[in-house]
């Protein structure tokens, strides 16, 4: 469904005013809970680490980026179009208090992992 957080279909959403549409994609998402605080992981095929963007507001984790497209000059024209490209940007409301806490981030082989250790359990 359109609007809907389904990972890996393109999305629609009104930004910037009526008749506005921007669509972007959704990538999957692991998130677990664990002893010390979440850890959430992202598949990012093709998203350059530095297109990534991570940020932490209240109780609300926020990743989003841009998956860009190769041009391929060789092709005539266009026999299939799977592969999403364009803005990203996925929410995660986790309890804990996050703003405090410690946030480590790695990212190998197109998958983005953030660890967040809470307040409570912050180094």
């Amino acid at each position: 469904m359109l609007g809907q957080s389904t990972p890996g279909y393109l999305s629609e959403l009104a930004w910037g005013g009526a008749g506005t549409r921007r669509h972007f994609w959704m990538p999957a998402a692991d998130v677990y809970e664990t002893a010390s605080g979440w850890i959430v992981k992202l598949e990012l095929a093709g998203v350059r680490a530095q297109d990534i963007d991570v940020k932490v507001s209240g109780s609300v984790l926020r990743i989003r980026g841009r998956r860009r497209d190769w041009v391929v000059h060789e092709t005539r024209c266009c026999r299939s179009l799977e592969i999403c490209y364009e803005q990203f940007e996925r929410h995660f409301e986790l309890s804990g208090g996050l703003e405090r806490g410690h946030i480590q981030t790695e990212y190998r082989d197109g998958m983005l992992l953030v660890k967040i250790s809470t307040e409570e359990s912050a180094p």
